[in-house]
């Protein structure tokens, strides 16, 4: 166990970084507002959707994960048993080879990008899918500028510097934001589509200078057979194919969804996916991105024990906080969808597919929180096995359920299916760790994590039931949704936290506990 300063400076961190990480995804959502105003769910976002989509999947599928879960491990053994110097060494040659199978995915992209439209939608409208053809072309350049700036970010979390790589998304959806209030009306959706090439180049840059505070020189190096590579080349198969999960099931649910309203399903999977990703993600990988350096450290160190610990709290406090997350947002998709997105030509019906699908797809949540903690302790122990089985399970279990659920359900159906597989996924990495004597979560954890899951779907159920009262006291228009929502998650978090008391539920103790001390020492 660390002392209390450590998870005092821990703690410190990961609320720095969850604040940077919540101001880029405030302005992501924005972005996505603009987007949902001037393009709603018609041909050109349904276009632009799949044309962004493309490139990203590659990277992420090929280069993200396997990025953070290869090189930050094995560099991370390069500073704890070589020092500084011999790790920035293996870095440079890192960048070097990612740069240029980076470089050689774009061109191949860029040159073929009718095949892999096909593959990623099937759009009734002949002008769609041209106009979606046109847009990859111009955008798979970002698989390049991904590849360089996710590598430069690993090189600082490594070394416990996460205010830059936090910030990443923030400036690139600046630049977006920007273009919309200055060129959109003359260049519309090419010119968006450069906006987003240049964003992500940003994310780039903007690593360069803390780099340069910690004495980092880029020298390309082409030593594929340099100890560094060979680990990370052993590791990258499984980790790949086990972190094509999430990138993998968004693309399968995007081809399903072009086929619903006439394309729009699309569009709708897409800023539904956006927002969870915004509510869920800003805590969930703002945690995971400051443990997995740690985790790596503990795993190198040989502290087993230490590492166990880590996992198991870590785990149960993102649950106490994601389920009531989960059920609350479920209870309030269409009035948030309405608030975000809603106006302009994003009219009533666009809002309740986006909506259905959100609320879907929140079900999913608690299992997104699962997998990603419990992928990262894997990665930190360069044990690939587990998360590459329950990675192929999941994409199976997904697609399955999109065949079986979409003719039925339309995109409620599909967003189940996306729920249904991270689950599958989580339970499937949470397994082999109950095995062994040092479980994970005990009979103990397990009974508490019931009563988080109880205490949050009460929660959520009266949520649910209070928003059409709520409704009828406050004025119309965006003031009024915003003083429904607000209401409904101040209300929702106290009963929240009421419950989980009742419950003696051990997370709600110890924020009681830190609070009085806290005010002890105001």
């Amino acid at each position: 166990m660390g002392t209390l300063e450590e998870h005092n400076s821990a703690a410190k961190t990961v609320s720095l970084v969850m604040a940077v990480t919540l101001a880029g995804k405030a302005l992501g959502l924005y972005r996505d507002r603009l987007l949902a105003v001037h393009y709603s769910t018609g041909a050109a976002a349904n276009a632009f959707f799949t044309a962004s989509r493309i490139p990203r999947v590659f990277f992420d599928a090929v280069f993200a994960s396997a990025i953070a879960a290869c090189f930050i491990p094995v560099f991370s053994e390069y500073l704890e048993k070589k020092g500084r110097k011999a790790a920035f060494r293996f870095a440079g040659g890192f960048i070097t080879i990612i740069a240029l199978l980076t470089g050689a995915l774009t061109l191949a992209g860029m040159a073929f990008p009718q095949p892999l439209v096909a593959v990623f939608a099937d759009y009734a409208d002949p002008a769609t899918t041209e106009l979606a053809v046109s847009l990859t072309r111009v955008m798979f350049p970002t698989v390049l500028f991904s590849g360089v700036a996710f590598s430069l970010v690993g090189v600082l979390q490594a070394q416990d510097h996460f205010t830059a790589p936090a910030l990443m998304s923030a400036v690139s959806n600046l630049v977006i934001i920007l273009y919309f209030f200055t060129l959109d009306a003359k260049l519309s959706i090419f010119g968006l589509a450069g906006a987003y090439l240049l964003g992500w180049l940003l994310q780039g840059v903007i690593q360069v200078p803390p780099l340069r505070r910690l004495d980092f020189r880029f020298r390309p190096s082409l030593d594929f057979k340099s100890e560094g590579m060979k680990k990370v080349f052993a590791l990258m198969g499984p980790v790949m194919v086990s972190t094509w999960v999430q990138p993998i099931n968004q693309a399968v649910n995007g081809r399903f969804g072009s086929r619903l309203y006439g394309g729009a399903g699309m569009s709708a999977l897409e800023y539904a996916s956006n927002l969870y990703l915004v509510i869920a993600g800003t805590f969930i990988l703002s945690v995971t991105n400051v443990i997995f350096p740690k985790l790596s450290r503990l795993t190198a160190g040989g502290k087993e024990g230490e590492f166990q610990d880590t996992v198991r709290q870590t785990l149960r406090f993102c649950l106490f906080l994601v389920l009531p997350m989960s059920a609350g947002l479920a209870a309030v998709a269409r009035p948030l969808i309405s608030l975000i997105y809603g106006g302009g030509q994003f009219d009533s019906f666009s809002t309740g597919i986006t909506a259905t699908a959100l609320g879907w797809m929140s079900l999913g949540m608690a299992g997104y929180a699962v997998q990603n903690i419990l992928s990262r302790a894997y990665f930190a122990k360069q044990q690939g096995k587990a998360p590459l089985v329950a990675g192929g399970v999941s994409i199976l279990v997904n697609i399955a359920l999109c065949r079986l659920l979409t003719q039925r359900f339309l995109v409620a159906g599909l967003a189940l299916a996306s729920a249904v597989s991270a689950t599958v996924y989580a339970l499937l990495l949470l397994l082999p760790l109950q095995r062994g004597r040092e479980k994970i979560l005990d009979a103990a954890a397990l009974a508490g994590l019931l009563k988080m899951a109880l205490a949050a779907a009460v929660m959520g159920l009266c949520v649910w039931c209070a928003l059409e009262p709520f409704g009828r006291f406050l004025p119309s228009g965006k003031a009024g949704e915003v003083l429904c929502l607000g209401a409904c998650a101040a209300a929702g978090a106290a009963l929240y936290f009421f419950l989980a008391l009742l419950l003696r539920i051990d997370e709600a103790g110890l924020c009681v506990s830190l609070a009085k001390k806290m005010l002890k020492r105001g």
